[in-house]
């Protein structure tokens, strides 16, 4: 049943909020149209009831009660007295319609609203008319004794109306039915319009990572609230577009000189026949190069990796001394070396996500724990227009001869040093300080080990 239920159910929105529209509308008009017809019904019978009072009144007055007997006075009104009235004295009938017999159930009725002592109506079914309404009035005597007069009338007129009334409130409800469904169509699909206007916006700007976006300042708020759940979505999806073409761009440009490396290489040892040592030192050398586009792989697999996870952050504040201490805790004790995190204002904030922080300090600390003999220290401060983050290491430093290499991907000052790595720590730092407006540094005045500094934009 529910399935074969939902299968009937319209498909789209603007068919189902139609739908609803036109239940409510429907109960509420059922409601209100059987709410109307009891009132005029009433109001019908009301009427019925006041004509009936009236002709019994009329007719009272050709009842003469103040004798010891009741008796009917000869008046132009007799006519009344054949437009179905009865006068009894008591129980007794004294008058009744030249039509209806004395035992007909039009007069067993009569009879029976004269014996009760009080004025009453009731309706009764015939063959002819169908419903026929009677009511009856005492007239009281001066001695005691009294009259009453019952009259009668036929519901035929009244109930034609009645029935009219329904069947053109049922009319008028159909028509407002329609209307409340065409209406309720029309305005939905009107105001769904900006809806579907923005998906294939949406559908546009993703396909190209467009710089556009909805914005909310000329939309209603629930627009402008679909629009803000948009705008974060192409963010996210111009990020990874974004993190896809840098991957891409890295691989490209980190992988090109390991496989010059080994294309070298196949060249120069099919130049000529080699010897079994220099065909092995080939082998050793194209093995060295596979395995450096391997690391190259692998790190900028993670970095992409990362950089997917945190797309949709928003640049934020960091507050710096607990994500450098975060980050010290992560790295852990190595060896004989301590790190030490020295930031004299607790309050201090760096103009980045607390991500992007960690992701820009960590290389620096990660080389500096690295190399260094027994002591890290990290450090923190205010600098004019900014924050800077000093990492220092009491380490061999970096050798004069590779400085202008430092920060070049894929290049290491020494790669028989027990390390592994694909230097490419260090550049990717640099790119992310200089992508928030930052700098990532290095010290050549520093003599007593390597000391890296990262300028970053405050908070």
């Amino acid at each position: 049943m529910n399935r074969l239920l939902r299968g009937l159910a319209p498909r789209t929105l603007r068919g189902r909020l139609s739908l609803v529209a036109l239940t409510t509308a429907a109960l509420v008009m059922a409601a209100l149209t059987l709410i109307f017809n009891i009132v005029m019904n009433r109001h019908l019978q009301h009427q019925a009831d006041d004509e009936l009072h009236n002709r019994a009144a009329a007719v009272a007055t050709t009842v003469d009660t103040r004798g010891p007997r009741v008796r009917v006075v000869e008046s132009d009104n007799d006519r009344l007295l054949d437009a179905n009235v009865w006068i009894y004295a008591g129980t007794r009938l004294l008058e009744r319609p030249p039509a209806t017999a004395d035992d007909s159930r039009l007069t067993r009725a009569a009879g029976r609203l004269a014996a009760q002592s009080h004025g009453a109506c009731t309706t009764i079914e015939t063959r002819s008319p169908d419903f026929v309404r009677l009511c009856s009035q005492p007239v009281p005597g001066h001695t005691g004794g009294g009259a009453t007069v019952v009259t009668a009338l036929d519901l035929a007129p009244y109930r034609n109306s009645a029935e009219s009334l329904l069947l053109g409130s049922l009319i008028l409800d159909a028509v407002m039915l329609a209307c409340t469904y065409a209406l309720t169509r029309l305005a939905v699909g009107r105001a769904l319009r900006p809806v579907r206007t923005m998906t294939d916006q949406a559908t546009q700007w993703s396909a190209v990572g467009s710089d556009e976006r909805f914005g909310a300042a000329e939309h209603p708020a629930e627009l402008a609230r679909l629009g803000g759940s948009l705008d974060a979505l192409l963010d996210r999806i111009r990020a990874v577009l974004r993190h896809e073409q840098q991957l891409t761009g890295e691989l490209s440009h980190e992988l090109r000189t390991p496989l010059t490396r080994i294309i070298i290489e196949l060249d120069w040892w099919r130049s000529r026949p080699r010897s079994a040592a220099e065909t092995r030192a080939t082998h050793d050398a194209i093995t060295e190069a596979a395995q450096s586009m391997r690391t190259i792989c692998d790190t900028l697999l993670d970095d992409a990796r990362e950089s997917a996870q945190n797309a949709g952050a928003a640049p934020g504040a960091a507050a710096v001394a607990p994500v450098l201490c975060r980050l010290v805790d992560s790295i852990g004790p190595q060896g004989q070396v301590r790190t030490v995190v020295d930031v004299p204002d607790p309050d201090l904030e760096a103009g980045v996500a607390p991500a992007l922080l960690e992701r820009i300090v960590s290389p620096l600390l990660t080389n500096a724990v690295r190399y260094a003999r027994s002591r890290v220290t990290v450090a923190a401060r205010h600098v004019p227009g900014g924050v800077r983050i000093d990492v220092t290491d009491d380490g061999p430093g970096v050798p004069q001869a590779f400085v202008a290499d430092l920060f070049q991907p894929g290049r290491r000052a020494d790669l028989d040093d027990g390390h592994d790595g694909a230097g490419l720590g260090l550049p990717l730092a640099r790119r992310l300080a200089r992508a928030v407006g930052g700098e990532v540094s290095h010290d050549p005045g520093h003599t007593s080990g390597a000391h890296f500094i990262a300028d970053l934009p405050a908070g």
